[in-house]
C-alpha cells in the first residue's frame, strides 16, 4: 500500500528506515530528558528499560540541574527477522553542578520488532 498526495508517492517506511527513525527519536528524547518519550522506544521490562529507569532515578541524585548532550551516528542496522542489531559511534555528556561524565565510542545496540514498530529490549 501507498499514499498519493501533492508531492507525488509516498512510499511506505522500510524497516530499516524504521529502526534509524527510533534511534534517533530514543537520543532526542535523552537530550530533551523526556524520559517517558525515551522509555516508550523500548520493550517494557527489558534490559534496556530497566537500565534507563536506573538512570533516570540516579541522574538527579546530587544535582537538580543536568544538560545531557547524546549523539548517535548509525553505521549498520543487521535485520534478522523480528529482531535487529545496530552497530552506531556514541557521544554522551552529561554535565550537572560543575561536574561532568562523558563517553564515546562504537557499540551495538538490540532492537525487536513489537507490532509494526521497532523497540530497544
Amino acid at each position: 500500500m501507498f499514499l498519493v498526495g501533492c508531492g507525488g508517492i509516498v512510499l511506505p517506511a522500510t524497516d530499516e528506515a524504521k529502526i534509524k527513525s527510533v534511534m534517533n527519536e530514543y537520543y532526542l528524547a535523552l537530550n530533551n530528558q523526556d524520559w517517558s518519550k525515551a522509555k516508550s522506544l523500548c520493550v517494557y521490562g527489558s534490559d534496556a528499560y530497566n537500565d534507563l529507569c536506573e538512570v533516570e532515578a540516579d541522574l538527579y541524585l546530587y544535582c537538580d540541574i543536568i544538560t545531557i548532550n547524546a549523539v548517535i551516528d548509525i553505521q549498520n542496522v543487521s535485520i534478522n527477522g523480528n529482531y535487529a542489531t545496530v552497530s552506531a559511534y556514541t557521544s554522551l555528556l552529561i554535565t550537572g553542578c560543575g561536574d561532568y561524565y562523558a563517553e564515546e565510542g562504537e557499540g551495538e545496540f538490540w532492537l525487536r520488532k513489537v507490532g509494526n514498530s521497532w523497540k530497544f529490549y
